[in-house]
């Protein structure tokens, strides 16, 4: 027996305890409320956590390897292809709705620049202390954002899912969570969701805060209960602790950089590092509010200054020892995007052996990872598993 499968089961009965007991999540409120109750025929209520395979393929904004991303048709791409989640990130329009797009600025991953009545809309802004130029979800309505058509983020990378620009609008949650529901009915099992908060305290600040209007979206799609088939997550732990007040879906802290801290411990002046975040007492606090960490790939194992590999550091034994399950993020199959171990030829843009990088990345124990390309990932984890 590998010690992967050792160690499982004790795992699972740890995030089992985690999952159940609200207390110990600080659920309290509607919150805990929240967690009880039928099962919800919309799909609501039928997920847990410890019933997800480990290693769980989480679509990485959908399948953004082969298409635009935060697309229905890169959504659906990664569900047809067997991802067990499927990634959205979400920031408002001026008229308050939640829109899937990876940035607010909007400018690298939509026509927005062919539209002349926009040219006007396009500005400077300090987003979490960075200096942008472009055009900005929260500068226009819904029905304004849903005149612009879906492009290829990076084409330099990916110029096949050049292909497809044009052909998608820009989903708004709600849409993505009846899609969901939709295709949970015709496969009769619950689809996952795996959803992020961006930039909490920037829309805050503008009097768009992201949390309300999420949870509302939760509770009428029966998604706002601890058994629901769908993961909160934020760079921000104070989006997820507001999320926590407000509904009792599994939350996950994201963790970026070790030098880097929360924009909002920034704002707040919490002293706080990432670095401080992945110490046995900082996870300590994570798991007093979340089920999970969503670390960088570099915090569990670093990289050399040539970009290779190192040892893998504690993180994975450490968060385990917490109840808090990892889900590292990302993986994509191209050589530049590669840790150079794993690098195959001269050409950046080209496949490097992404196999061996996840049979090594999985080797830590990790819970599951973020891929854009969940096909791959799901062979690797099925390898992984016969080993």
């Amino acid at each position: 027996m590998t010690e992967r499968a050792q160690s499982g089961p004790g795992r699972r009965t740890l995030l089992g305890a985690a999952v159940l007991g609200s207390a110990a999540l600080g659920i309290t409120g509607t919150a805990a409320a929240a967690g009880r109750g039928a099962p919800d025929a919309r799909g609501g209520g039928h997920g847990s956590l410890r019933d997800l395979p480990v290693p769980t393929v989480i679509g990485h904004r959908g399948a953004s390897g082969y298409r635009p991303e935060h697309t229905l048709g890169s959504y659906q791409l990664a569900l047809d292809m067997g991802a067990h989640i499927v990634e959205q990130d979400l920031v408002p329009t001026r008229d308050g709705h939640l829109v899937c797009r990876h940035e607010n600025d909007i400018t690298a991953t939509t026509d927005v620049a062919d539209h002349p009545e926009f040219a006007g809309r396009r500005t400077t802004k300090k987003v979490d202390g960075v200096s942008l130029t472009g055009w900005f979800t929260e500068d226009f309505t819904l029905a304004e954002l849903k005149t612009l058509r879906a492009e290829e983020r990076i084409p330099g990378n990916r110029q096949k899912n050049t292909l497809y620009d044009g052909r998608w609008e820009i989903p708004t949650f709600e849409e993505v969570l009846r899609w969901a529901d939709k295709e949970g009915r015709r496969r009769g099992r619950p689809v996952w969701l795996y959803v992020e908060t961006k930039h909490p305290t920037y829309f805050r600040g503008l009097g768009l805060g992201l949390e309300e209007p999420l949870a509302r979206l939760l509770r009428r799609h029966g998604r706002h209960r601890a058994d629901s088939p769908l993961i909160l997550q934020s760079f921000e732990p104070g989006s997820i602790q507001r999320l926590a007040k407000l509904v009792a879906t599994p939350r996950v802290v994201l963790l970026s950089g070790p030098k880097e801290r929360p924009w909002d411990f920034v704002e707040a002046g919490d002293p706080r590092t990432v670095a401080d975040l992945v110490t046995p007492a900082g996870l300590k606090w994570i798991a007093s509010f979340a089920q999970g960490i969503g670390p960088t790939l570099d915090l569990v194992i670093p990289k050399d200054a040539s970009g290779r590999l190192t040892a893998p550091t504690t993180l994975v034994a450490d968060a385990h020892a917490r109840g808090l399950i990892l889900h590292p993020y990302t993986m994509r199959n191209e050589n530049s995007f590669l840790p150079a171990d794993f690098r195959r030829g001269t050409d950046p843009n080209a496949y490097g052996d992404a196999f061996g990088a996840f049979r090594t990345y999985f080797a830590t124990g990790i819970d599951g990872v973020f891929s854009d390309n969940p096909d791959t990932a799901l062979l690797a984890a099925a390898d992984f598993g016969e080993a």
